[in-house]
């Protein structure tokens, strides 16, 4: 029987006709696969522990908990269990092992419903509703010590009495809806834990991967690159001649690390297959100081290839010192396409260059073409000795090359028969066993019919022009018995695609599911590829790649699109895999995006990939990464000609999440546990029974356009004092749990796609056409904890569900997408009106949600020299001011800015800490700071938003972040993405 998981009305399957009925539960099965996927209270992937777990041992295997974390709910489980006597564990603690243990399972996000980080979670896993009905009947006064143990017990109301004595309402509290994953079901489902753990596949065997943006605004990337020196700078290479370095926080210094935009031969036409092909760094780097590089060049209006040797900088290590320049090689190209373009470094040391066959069609050039003629270097993999070459020639010859000794051959020659090779790599080898290290894998482009991948072999006949792929091109030459050529490992028709891009292997830490899967693409079809070899059989099972859907991706900073050219594939220092595609496949159009390549389905266990970069000096500035992509949901495609895109929006529905309404009666007296130290202020508090009520509502509006405002809500909270009663086995505690959380915005990201190896075969008016998918989005207003206080708040805008209408794959766009906002983090408004900022400055909150959405108090209490002066006009702020600036509206937490020069501005987290923080809380009445939040967690501003301070350390005493230790103002070498923000209390 196929589980629909609840997701259409059992009136609806029963008025629908038979024929109409497979088509449907098909179609509800893919939506079931692409929902149920498993993912931790982080917001990543599970993980397979590196020692196994002493407390939650079922998840030992693959869960969401290292053995810090087991160890951390076995303390919480020895805590609560202290408040039993014998009788009472021997009946609750497998209930509350059981229950404390959700956090370690692999779909732990599901049971506390964190999967949608805009929505509050869960205090509790969802139970299963008899399984529930046998907690209740047992050791159902448990409840409130579970809760007490999820956190402070200010951040819950008093849990009441009644939703404990009534079977209903506890079981209305604590079972999730959704039978499929409730607890213990879960563990028990076939088909949840058939594959669990291992590379998603749709239905139709395509495995789901995931991605990540890592650059963008690149002009055709052609080549990434590491140095292998500790400091995982990565070097990316453009087709019109630059090359810049990028740091391993993503920042770009705004030096190229090398210019020949005045040298190199291109053009802007799409499809240009000249200009700046490929750069490798010599393998020791460090002490070996060159770099090489491969790129067209027009000497006396003859068209060559050029392979060129540069040295570092004396001055600067991200600069090569141009004036190094040394020729190592020039080949005349008989035509302008055919170039080839790759340059590696073999494991043995040697610079391998891959050189196209020369041009045109079918390799026209003398008998038997420039492919199998080894007197010249056109259509060779050739193999140099670059070492030691500062004072002889350019390169000598390895003693141990194939035909050193054979009569007119060319020496470098290493392989032959190869068309055009675009983009080869070298095997790391397995991380354990080191199976496949020093393997060569090529893509070489086809000619009419096929698409091939090469294993290079010392001495190999690749078989062009005689054969291309596994079939004949030239039936004369394929006939002839001295070929003897080395087939493909994979070839493909192009029906599949047109122009095979080589990727890598991947040997990285962070995907172990990912290890020895080679990842590859092609350029005109914008299809992502892999093969995956049996070491038995040394044979190769193919596997298309293809975007996760649905909650599959939805994971942070995580997209599932990408533009459609598929340029080059990379690896970084660590062995992630990435690759280059462009939206506009011209050497001048801002159009190219890097991807790191995700598997959500497994990551590596904590703290095992963690890299430190060593130290870079920089000289000049840092360009700050921005993501300009965007998650794409439920988009199809169509059979609409490829030319023609429209596209279509689908009405945004809003769900709404119901809290209970609880009403505390006064308990009956129990054993209390030890009472907290009395204070002065709890001195004054009588001490009864109260009968609170407590009132949790959560509304949701939502419209089509403008900016929604949230109605304002009250939530009153009162004391009480814990009760005692007889006893039942077991002491307890009895408080009221509202569970609520910092509501993170999903990253959000648009599509794209890459690659050049030959002209492109359609108009050029295709590339002017495009759809911009985006996410829908809806806003989640937070239970507020303090009592008393009425809110306003300005919900997250939504953005239509574009839907795609071409023939393509669902995950790539025609053309480069530039969205006018970044949706990562909910939006603020800090670009105020004249009316807005005077409020402001008096100390007002701003009246409505589209004046602003946060919220600016003249704290209570305190003299006027601390946080305002006293002006013609009002009350006006010193110098040094501060607010935390909030996109859910909340007083006690956001994003720190400071008032200086007349302007509000915001502080880096750099060097930024607790002390510092608390500094800022006292200013704003406050005891203390709660928690210091990097990386903009709490809020990102706009650029309109001036950087004062960066570099503040505070000793925790000073009146403001002035008189801290920090950087002048104006001063910094941050961005935005590093505004701090603090959480007081």
């Amino acid at each position: 029987m196929i589980q629909t998981c609840n997701l259409v009305p059992r009136c609806i399957l029963q008025h629908t006709s038979p024929h109409h009925l497979l088509p449907i539960l098909l179609l509800l099965l893919r939506t079931w696969w692409g929902s149920c996927h498993p993912q931790c209270l982080d917001y990543k992937p599970p993980f397979e522990p590196r020692q196994p777990l002493a407390f939650c041992k079922e998840y030992s295997k693959f869960g969401c908990c290292d053995v810090e974390k087991d160890e951390e709910i076995s303390g919480r489980f020895y805590n609560i269990m202290e408040n039993f006597d014998h009788s009472g564990y021997a009946a609750c603690g497998k209930y509350v092992r059981s229950i404390l243990c959700q956090e370690c399972s692999p779909y732990a996000a599901h049971l506390y419903d964190a999967e949608d980080a805009d929505t509050p979670m869960r205090a509790l896993p969802g139970l299963c509703g008899d399984y529930c009905s046998d907690y209740w009947r047992q050791c159902r006064y448990t409840l409130s010590l579970l809760l007490e143990d999820v956190g402070n017990s200010q951040q819950f109301a008093n849990l009441t009495a009644t939703i404990e004595e009534d079977h209903r309402r506890f079981c209305e509290f604590l079972v999730l809806k959704d039978k499929e994953y409730c607890y213990p079901s879960v563990l028990t489902n076939a088909e949840l834990n058939a594959n669990l753990g291992l590379l998603n596949e749709d239905p139709e065997g395509c495995l789901e991967l995931c991605l990540q943006e890592v650059a963008n605004g690149l002009r055709n990337p052609v080549a990434m690159i590491h140095a292998d020196d500790g400091t995982h700078r990565l070097f990316v290479a453009e087709q019109l001649g630059y090359v810049w370095v990028y740091l391993a926080n993503g920042s770009r210094i705004d030096r190229p690390f090398l210019n020949l935009t005045k040298a190199v031969l291109t053009s802007p036409w799409a499809g240009d297959e000249r200009g700046f092909l490929c750069i490798a760094l010599h393998p020791r780097f460090t002490t070996v100081r060159k770099a090489y590089v491969y790129y067209s060049v027009s000497v006396k209006k003859e068209e060559r290839i050029r392979i060129s040797e540069f040295t570092v900088s004396a001055h600067d290590d991200n600069q090569l010192d141009h004036s190094s320049e040394r020729t190592i090689l020039e080949v005349v190209e008989p035509a302008s396409n055919h170039n080839g373009g790759q340059l590696l470094f073999g494991h043995d040391g040697y610079l391998y260059i891959f050189i196209g066959d020369g041009g045109r069609a079918g390799d026209p050039f003398g008998k038997f073409g420039n492919s199998q003629n080894k007197s010249t270097l056109l259509g060779k993999v050739l193999r140099v000795d670059v070492d030691f070459n500062d004072n002889s020639a350019p390169y000598s010859i390895p003693s141990d090359n194939p035909f050193l000794g054979e009569k007119e051959a060319r020496p470098e020659v290493y392989a032959y028969g190869v068309r055009n090779m675009w983009r080869c790599s070298i095997d790391r080898g397995d991380p354990v066993t080191t199976e496949g290290r020093g393997r060569m894998l090529c893509g070489d482009v086809g000619q009419n019919k096929y698409e091939e991948v090469d294993l290079i072999v010392k001495g190999g006949n690749y078989g062009w022009r005689a054969k291309e792929g596994f079939s004949c091109y030239d039936r004369k030459l394929c006939q002839n018995s001295s070929l003897d050529d080395v087939l493909p490992i994979f070839a493909y028709p192009h029906k599949l695609g047109k122009s095979v891009t080589g990727g890598y292997i991947y040997r990285g830490c962070q995907m172990p599911n990912l290890n020895g899967l080679y990842i590859f693409g092609d350029f005109m079809s914008g299809r992502l590829m892999s093969l995956r070899e049996n070491v038995t059989t040394g044979e190769w099972q193919y596997n298309e790649i293809c975007m996760g859907r649905d909650q599959t991706c939805r994971f942070p900073k995580l997209i599932n699109s990408y533009y459609k050219y598929i340029i080059s594939f990379a690896e970084d220092e660590a062995g992630e895999l990435y690759f280059l595609a462009t939206g506009v496949p011209s050497a001048t159009a801002r159009g190219g995006v890097i991807y790191k390549i995700v598997d959500p389905s497994r990551r590596a266990p904590p703290g095992k990939c963690s890299i430190k970069p060593s130290p870079v000096k920089i000289k000049g500035k840092l360009i700050h990464f921005h993501p300009k992509e965007e998650y794409v949901i439920n988009k199809k495609p169509t059979t609409t000609a490829v030319p023609t895109t429209t596209t279509t929006t689908k009405p945004t529905t809003t769900k709404k999440k119901t809290r209970i309404v609880i009403k505390k009666p006064p308990m009956p007296t129990r054993k209390k546990p030890k009472p907290p130290p009395t204070t002065a202020a709890t001195r004054k508090t009588t001490r009864k029974t109260t009968l609170p009520t407590t009132t949790l509502a959560l509304k949701t509006t939502t419209k089509s356009a403008s900016t929604t405002t949230v109605k304002p809500r009250t939530v009153q909270m009162a004391a009480t004092t814990p009760a005692t009663t007889s006893s039942t086995g077991y002491r307890t505690t009895s408080t009221t749990a509202d569970s609520s959380r910092i509501a993170k915005t999903p990253t959000i990201t648009t599509p794209s796609s890459g690659r050049h190896g030959r002209p492109l075969q359609y108009p050029p008016s295709t590339t002017s056409q495009y759809f911009k998918p985006q996410l829908l989005t809806t806003p989640s207003t937070k239970l507020l904890k303090q009592p008393h206080m009425t809110l306003i708040s300005t919900p997250y805008p939504k953005a239509p569900d574009h839907r795609m209408t071409t023939a393509w794959p669902p995950y790539f766009n025609q053309t480069p997408l530039v969205p006018s906002y970044r949706p990562q983090r909910p939006l603020i408004n800090t670009t105020l009106l004249k009316t807005q900022e005077e409020k402001l400055w008096l100390g007002e909150k701003l009246e409505s949600a589209g004046e602003g959405n946060q919220v600016f108090k003249r704290p209570r209490g305190r003299s006027r020299g601390q946080g305002y002066k006293k002006a013609r006009g009002g009350w006006r702020l010193w110098v040094g001011s501060v607010r935390l600036v909030s996109a859910e509206g909340l007083p006690d937490r956001g994003r720190v800015e400071i008032f200086i020069r007349g302007q509000w501005g915001t502080v880096c987290d750099d060097l930024f800490t607790i002390k510092s923080g608390s500094v800022v809380c006292r200013q704003l009445g406050f005891s203390t700071a709660l928690a210091v939040m990097k990386r903009a967690v709490l809020g990102e501003a706009d650029d309109s938003v001036r950087i004062f301070l960066d570099d503040v350390e505070c000793e925790g005493g000073e009146r403001s972040l002035l008189e801290c230790k920090r950087s002048r103002v104006g001063k910094h070498n941050c961005s935005h993405a590093e505004d701090v923000g603090v959480i007081c209390g």
